[in-house]
């Protein structure tokens, strides 16, 4: 067909409009395979005008007409196109073209919204709607019919075997694929032939699907284009439906299912359908590539014809590395069945037996169990650097049978570790990293070489030295069949002898030893102990078998592999209860203080910590770009080591002589001027501003203190009376008297912008001190951050420091630098942030940071001050400078010392900084990168610089949701801080710069462009 002679303007479209409707229009052309379609846009209304190629069959064009009234009689709440009648009242137009043809017309109503391929994100809610709507359609079309219905139609699944004559079409990787497939869908064919059939849409594809315009939450409220529809089994519009949709993720299988949830929602799916919709899926997509294989040769510049292609390839690839079985469970799971169809039936069969452990352990004459934990959150697996640390771990393991000597070491079932330290039990998700830490089967921990013994009568058929860290070692896996039922049971961690010992298809006995526990060597580098594990079905495994699963996934893990203590039965290996997070919420509302908050809408638990991550009871890991507290990394080992070996001998006050203090004191004065040789050291930054506003007062007579707006100086009292961040805030009553608040010195939207913003700046602090004169008073001190944290990380604009530290103290005042989240390296380029300026201070206040999160701080001073605050009365501080912090903080600062912690702040805060400018350029969004090493942020607004707040809290909480912890802040908050652990590296900053760029990609994000047009 020569497709360029039966091409159709728009000023043709728009006559054609008026000629045979009677409507004035303008016309725009939409995208189609076969029809030539326009929008028409009137003053009132808007349709779609669709002009069929010559020779179209009329009765097929009468189905889709006669099909969309039956669909409005219905009155099934469904929105759908509505059929138009022409000046002859017909539904179905006839016109000559330009070239002689005679051409078939209809009008239909448009239907307004978003279509599916212009939305981002699309989320599980979204698409559980196009799975509602899908199944709404099917029960409104279950009765229809029209001689159409049953034509050959190459977009059938059901008539999909066509496709199997031009296999030549593709090269040697593609045919492999394609043709697994085919013979998957043949292989089930008798059985798939049989399913239940109806009229569905059958083309629920990413340019048919009408979305709502809200931009958080929208949903799916129509679908149009019914020209694919057919009489088919049903269990095939799902699969379409899932197979465009399930593009573009790394992990199908979890888009499809809220699909499935939905569709059967409206349009209850049966169990022998779920069966066959992993290969309808597949052959779906193999009517697609192959399709634009044709295609591409006959319309070669027809790029509609070949739109999905590309994504349709990954996207087989994908699916062919999925388990059909394990499909079909998920599926099963999301419609409400047992993900595993025997599941009810193994259980009822095991009340019926019964097992114990001397029948799988003859030799340890053992039937008792000593629960273990070594759950994400138990204590007694301790720091991740000692469970890492075998010979430690067996040391505990045997101290804890000597005092069990009756028991078996025993647990784990269905608990989350954080034992898998590999990466071959990590994979990347649909919403960022994850790792697999559910335990699926029972640890036995025993002595290496302990004899192992058939509990059934079995046939091996999986023997197999799995090699590798943390990997089984010695497998085993023997089948069992009682009746009807077949089941298995796994035994990891093994010697290598007992693999060579049992052949594949070996038969055993009930009571036969069946093998050995490995030692370390040979199990896959694990104390010795036996995984034991039940399992339903083998899945597509040869020589392996989970033993540990990805925890979204746990419903049908556990389905597939129930609790191997129904065997048993033994209560100590019952699971625990643990508390929700709704009972922790509601407990915090009724008994915590009122104005205690929760970071992020979904609040997230958090029970252990390495590194720059944060782990949750589940054992996911978020990456921290929050908390600087944890300076050297949460956790770092030689932290927790110094705390707990000193906590170990001696803690008590500063009274007592102890080499500690002053260990901790040397290596901090290394770090500053040498004006600054005087410390005190405190618990926390509140307490050290708290006493540095006391040394002012102290040492200078005065009372009142200028501080910046928005800056935050601590919780105590005399804290919250310089912190304008909070006596201007919510619930606060305004500066007090002896309070002087500067504006913030933002030369981005603060008052004074350019060159000369830090002289304007420093001009306003001068106003201050003339002011408190003027009253017959002098200013005590001056405070501010280097960097102004809760401003939004306010840079100090060029010369504002050193001008307003000259008229401090031109005037007699003291001059307070609040290093609390600046210091001890953050900066980079500095050690301190007032290093950045040029400038010494008089006093330096000192952070948790300086402990790692452990409560101690330090106030630095100069000589000057310290001989005028020593006035006869005396400072103490029961636990300030204690023997354990002052551990704790001199093993922090040599961290920072010895791994150039003040390096990698540099390279990786220019690295990030880089990167961050790089989406600023790409997302305009992103109006200001700033900051110093570690302790940057980004500010969000609009082209007139009106602050973003609800796009940065949408970012922020989004960011959560990809497993990365991001805080908003500054006075419109609008504000992203950057301010992770020191140790954040590349590889971490290149993963937020990631999803950084994926989140700013989304609707919502975007908005405010149409909100100011």
């Amino acid at each position: 067909m020569n497709y360029k002679a039966i091409e159709i303007t728009t000023v043709e479209a728009e006559k054609l409009l008026l000629s045979q409707y009677n409507i004035v229009g303008k016309a725009n052309k939409l995208p189609g395979e076969i029809d030539v379609n326009f929008k028409i846009k009137t003053e009132n209304e808007n349709y779609v005008l669709k002009i069929s190629p010559p020779n179209k069959n009329s009765t097929y064009l009468d189905f889709q007409q006669k099909l969309l009234q039956y669909l409005e009689k219905q009155n099934s709440n469904l929105t759908v196109p509505k059929v138009l009648l022409d000046k002859n009242n017909s539904s179905i137009s006839e016109i000559t073209d330009k070239a002689g043809n005679k051409r078939k017309v209809r009008l239909l109503t448009w239907i307004s919204g978003r279509v599916w391929s212009n939305v981002n994100p699309q989320l599980n809610d979204l698409r559980y709607s196009l799975g509602e709507q899908c199944g709404l359609i099917t029960l409104a079309l279950n009765n229809f019919t029209h001689p159409e219905i049953h034509r050959k139609f190459d977009w059938d699944i059901a008539q999909s075997l066509w496709t199997k004559q031009h296999i030549n079409l593709f090269n040697e990787e593609e045919k492999e694929l394609i043709i697994y497939f085919q013979q998957q869908f043949e292989a089930g064919f008798n059985s798939y032939k049989k399913l239940r059939k109806s009229v569905v849409h059958n083309d629920a594809n990413d340019n048919n699907i009408i979305v709502s315009s809200e931009l958080i939450h929208p949903k799916v409220i129509a679908i149009i284009d019914y020209g694919d529809s057919i009489h088919t089994q049903i269990i095939n519009d799902v699969a379409v439906a899932c197979s465009y949709a399930m593009m573009n993720h790394n992990d199908p299988l979890e888009a499809a299912l809220p699909i499935v949830k939905g569709y059967h929602s409206k349009f209850n799916l049966n169990q022998n359908e779920l069966n066959h919709l992993y290969c309808a899926i597949a052959m779906r997509l193999v009517i697609s590539v192959t399709k634009s294989a044709i295609n591409k040769i006959k319309q070669p510049n027809n790029k509609y014809l070949q739109i999905s292609e590309k994504p349709a390839w990954i996207l087989l690839k994908k699916w062919r590395k999925i388990s059909l079985e394990f499909a079909y469970f998920s599926f099963r799971k999301a419609c409400g069945f047992k993900a595993h169809p025997n599941e009810h039936k193994f259980k009822k069969w095991t009340t019926k037996t019964n097992f114990n452990l001397t029948q799988l352990f003859p030799t340890i004459h053992k039937n008792e169990v000593k629960l273990l934990d070594l759950s994400v959150s138990s204590k007694w697996i301790g720091h991740h650097e000692e469970f890492n640390d075998l010979d430690l771990f067996e040391f505990k393991i045997n101290k804890l049978q000597s005092k069990n000597p009756s028991k078996i070491i025993a647990g784990g079932y269905l608990e989350p570790r954080p034992l898998y330290t590999s990466t071959a039990f990590d994979k990347i998700g649909n919403y960022g990293k994850e790792s697999r830490t559910i335990h699926l089967g029972i640890d036995f921990w025993l002595p290496k070489n302990t004899p192992v013994h058939a509990l059934f009568d079995s046939e091996v058929v999986v023997s197999f030295n799995n090699t590798g860290n943390k990997l089984y070692g010695g497998l085993l896996i023997l089948k069992h069949t009682f009746d009807e039922l077949e089941f298995f049971t796994l035994y990891g961690h093994l010697s290598v002898e007992s693999i060579t010992n049992n052949n594949v298809g070996k038969h055993i006995k009930k009571g036969d030893c069946i093998g050995y526990l490995g030692n370390p060597i040979e199990n896959g580098n694990w104390v010795p102990h036996l995984h034991f594990q039940v399992m339903l079905s083998l899945l597509d495994y040869k020589n392996d078998f989970p033993g540990v699963a990805f925890y979204n996934e746990i419903e049908v893990w556990k389905s597939i592999c129930p609790n191997p203590n129904q065997l048993f039965k033994i209560s100590e290996l019952q699971q625990k209860k643990d508390i929700s997070n709704k009972e922790l919420i509601s407990y915090r509302k009724k008994h915590l203080g009122k104005s205690l908050s929760l970071q992020y809408k979904q609040p997230v638990k958090m029970v252990r910590g390495f590194g720059p991550y944060l782990m949750d009871p589940f054992g996911k890991k978020y990456l921290d770009t929050v908390n600087n507290v944890a300076h050297v990394g949460h956790e770092n080992y030689k932290v927790v080591k110094a705390g707990t070996d000193q906590m170990a001998l001696l803690n008590t006050n500063s009274r007592y002589l102890h080499e500690n203090i002053n260990e901790l004191a040397k290596e901090l004065i290394e770090t500053l001027p040498k004006e600054l040789n005087v410390l005190h050291f405190v618990n926390s930054g509140s307490e050290a501003n708290e006493l540095a506003i006391r040394m002012v007062k102290a040492a200078t007579g005065e009372r009142d203190i200028i501080a910046s707006e928005v800056g935050y100086h601590g919780n105590s009292n005399m804290c919250i009376d310089i912190s304008s961040y909070k006596f201007d805030g919510s619930g606060g009553n305004g500066a007090p008297e002896n309070t002087h608040i500067f504006p913030l010195p933002d030369a981005f939207r603060g008052k004074y912008r350019g060159e000369n913003a830090g002289a304007n700046y420093a001009e306003e602090v001068k106003i201050l001190v003339n002011q408190v004169q003027q009253k017959g008073r002098n200013i005590g001190g001056f405070i501010v951050e280097p960097i102004i944290s809760c401003g939004g990380q306010i840079e100090l604009p060029s010369g504002f420091l050193k001008k307003s530290y000259e008229i401090i103290r031109n005037a007699g005042g003291i001059c307070i630098s609040d290093e609390v989240q600046t210091g001890c390296g953050r900066m980079g380029k500095t050690f301190w942030g007032f290093q950045l300026h040029n400038v010494v201070p008089d006093i330096v206040t000192i952070g948790k940071p300086l402990g790692n999160g452990h409560p101690i701080a330090a106030v630095a001073c100069t000589q000057k001050v310290a001989d005028k605050f020593a006035n006869g009365m005396e400072y103490f501080n029961t636990f300030g400078g204690n023997p354990v912090s002052c551990a704790i903080g001199t093993e922090v600062l040599k961290i920072v010392k010895k791994e150039k912690f003040q390096e990698n702040a540099l390279i990786i805060g220019e690295f990030l900084k880089s990167e961050l400018k790089k989406l600023a350029h790409k997302f305009p969004i992103i109006g200001e990168v700033r900051g110093q090493g570690l302790f940057l942020g980004i500010e969000l607004v609009d082209s007139k610089l009106t602050p973003l707040k609800e796009q940065t809290n949408y970012l922020a909480n989004r960011m959560k949701d990809h497993h990365i912890l991001m805080s908003v802040d500054g006075p419109d908050h609008n504000v992203l801080k950057i301010k992770p652990p020191l140790i954040f590296s590349k590889t971490n900053a290149k993963e937020l710069i990631y999803f950084l760029k994926k989140i700013l990609s989304e609707d919502f994000m975007n908005s405010y462009k149409k909100d100011k047009s």
